[in-house]
């Protein structure tokens, strides 16, 4: 992504789809040029915690919601120390924020930190669009000499897809942190930096949890070093068939018998883990109102997801894998896609959508409960063995 200064209101700029459909609109944000796979997400709130998801590295947002930007931007709510989107498109920004934590406009802050944004245009149709045609690479260009639309559309269709890329080392933490648990300390989880989200940690800490959050390449070595009672796998960005060394680091875990949870993309290294493929959603699903049925209690969840990809895992019977046998815990209900995957033989579960409720719903945080239950029954085994 190249960007230069901040872009004024009135400041042209014009988005580029891969496959020639084009629309312009003004500036928002920096002015210059971005590139990424062009997404939409349906979250009315939440934007603040969306621009700092690293699950979002290089890729570009369509936000749904028409009105964006009106509470501002705080210092309390980001995900991770920067955006991370690769461009930001929305219909109509606020023009003063309202909100007593408000520190500074959101077009403030894209401009800031150089990500280039686009205002004014459809963006029903353009969700539409990406609807019907799914998930494709985007060009935002903005200034006041701008190429033509046939440059432009070459460079778009010159960059990178999103499939076969392989981009958790780029967002994971390059040493390892602590999350201290909150109040009394009853477990230590070794979690794996995948893109995870700053929320993440703190809910475990807020059970007790001592988080020990690793780099995306840690060894098996480094993952006991810490002598965990759990794994944990995060979130994060990119074509999970490129994440050879998780999976491989996943499936010593599993060999070892140790309390194991995944999310999101720790939900497709556990697919992988257990020898089913992984295929590229048409449009994927983003946003904070996803429904998702837990099939052990029947019980239907209103979910946070940002995923492009899914396990393709049948829902209709229990699997063996080389772990055990396996089986599909949570099912999309609007499309049938795999939200979850858990191993009858073994300590170990994942689920594909956002737990930790950054920047909500709330249904999915019993999740962090089973994992803790988890943790504890292995652990009281192993004393009265």
């Amino acid at each position: 992504m190249t960007t230069s200064t901040r872009g004024a209101a009135k400041t042209p700029a014009v988005l580029v789809l891969e496959d020639g459909r084009i629309f312009r609109g003004r500036a928002y944000g920096a002015v210059g040029v971005t590139f990424g796979e062009a997404v939409f997400s349906t979250g009315m709130t939440g934007y603040q915690e969306t621009l700092t998801d690293p699950s979002y590295h290089r890729q570009v947002v369509v936000m749904t919601a028409p009105h964006v930007g009106n509470t501002g931007v705080n210092d309390e709510d980001p995900e991770s120390k920067r955006i991370w989107v690769a461009g930001y498109v929305v219909r109509d920004p606020a023009r003063v924020p309202s909100n007593w934590r408000s520190r500074r406009t959101l077009d403030e802050e894209l401009a800031a930190q150089g990500v280039v944004g686009i205002s004014g245009i459809d963006t029903r149709a353009l969700t539409r669009h990406l609807r019907e045609r799914g998930a494709m690479r985007v060009g935002i260009f903005s200034g006041n000499a701008l190429p033509d639309d046939g440059t432009m559309l070459t460079e778009v269709r010159q960059a990178p897809e999103m499939k076969g890329a392989n981009l958790s080392a780029e967002v994971a933490t390059k040493e390892t942190y602590v999350v201290p648990a909150i109040g009394e300390k009853k477990f230590t989880v070794a979690a794996v930096d995948l893109g995870i989200k700053g929320m993440t940690p703190h809910r475990m800490a807020e059970r007790g949890i001592e988080v020990h959050v690793l780099p995306a390449t840690a060894s098996v070595e480094e993952v006991y070093a810490v002598r965990p009672d759990g794994v944990f796998f995060s979130n994060g960005p990119g074509d999970p068939a490129t994440a050879d060394h998780p999976v491989a680091l996943m499936q010593a875990v599993l060999e070892r018998g140790t309390p194991l949870f995944g999310i999101c993309f720790g939900n497709q290294i556990l697919g992988r883990a257990l020898g089913f493929g992984t295929y590229k959603l048409k449009y994927g699903h983003r946003g904070i109102n996803q429904p998702v049925q837990d099939r052990s209690t029947g019980k239907v969840e209103v979910t946070a997801h940002n995923h492009g990809f899914a396990v393709d895992a049948p829902l209709d019977k229990v699997s063996d894998t080389p772990f055990g046998r396996a089986e599909v815990s949570h099912v999309c209900l609007n499309d049938n896609v795999v939200e979850g995957l858990q191993l009858l033989d073994r300590p170990a579960f994942s689920v594909q959508y956002h737990p930790e409720a950054a920047a909500g719903p709330h249904d999915a945080a019993y999740l962090f409960d089973r994992f803790t239950s988890l943790m504890s029954t292995v652990l009281m085994e192993g004393q009265r063995a």
